[in-house]
């Protein structure tokens, strides 16, 4: 039976042979996590959030509510009105739409129109937050995708609830299309947020 280390000491004295014990080394020190990476693996996630921003965008805005106008008799849906719409388009619009056509724009907004404000705002917040040092400045463009995201998807709900209505409410009608070129106008501030970043960013660099 093998002696501990006290044992030996207590028999040999001095002279006992004492086994060294080593920590293990570090495995793999290369992998060390630097600022460098850390930035690199961020602008890895801005650019595939860009990249599903735009298929989104693309999907959504251009492919999905444009087929819509199939079953609207060629009338665009809310969304894709930029500059709002009032009372009587909306009451053409009701008229010319079945309940089927109204249970596919309602899905469409619960997929896409989910989807692309929620990656976008992720993408864009991520891409302010990467590129802008100071604290009250990041915040001041943080706000824009943020409101960007809630404003979309309220939009969402209600345009739902207004097409869901037998004759056009005046008040839905009102907020929804508030909701709309609220909508399209944060979109656009985002992106000029989103753009001063990164030129903020290249500004600083090429200073120090």
């Amino acid at each position: 039976m093998a002696k501990t280390p006290a044992q030996r000491i207590k028999k040999h004295g001095a002279n006992a042979a004492v086994p060294q014990h080593h920590l293990p080394p570090v495995v793999n020190p290369t992998t060390a996590r630097t600022p460098e990476k850390a930035q690199g693996n961020s602008n890895l996630i801005v650019i595939a959030g860009v990249v599903a921003s735009l298929f989104l965008f693309w999907y959504l805005h251009l492919l999905t509510l444009t087929q819509l106008t199939q079953l609207s008799d060629g009338l665009a849906m809310p969304d894709a009105l930029v500059g709002g719409f009032d009372a009587a388009y909306i009451g053409r619009l009701q008229a010319a739409m079945n309940s089927d056509a109204l249970g596919q724009l309602n899905y469409v907004h619960k997929t896409a129109g989910t989807l692309f404000p929620l990656i976008f705002g992720f993408t864009w917040l991520l891409l302010i937050g990467t590129n802008v040092a100071r604290k009250a400045l990041r915040w001041a463009l943080w706000a824009l995708p943020m409101l960007f995201v809630v404003v979309r998807l309220w939009g969402n709900v209600a345009i739902d609830a207004m097409m869901g209505t037998a004759g056009p409410d005046a008040g839905q009608v009102a907020l929804a299309s508030s909701l709309t070129v609220a909508g399209w106008v944060l979109l656009v501030l985002s992106l000029l947020a989103g753009a001063a970043a990164v030129f903020l960013n290249r500004r600083n660099r090429n200073v120090s």
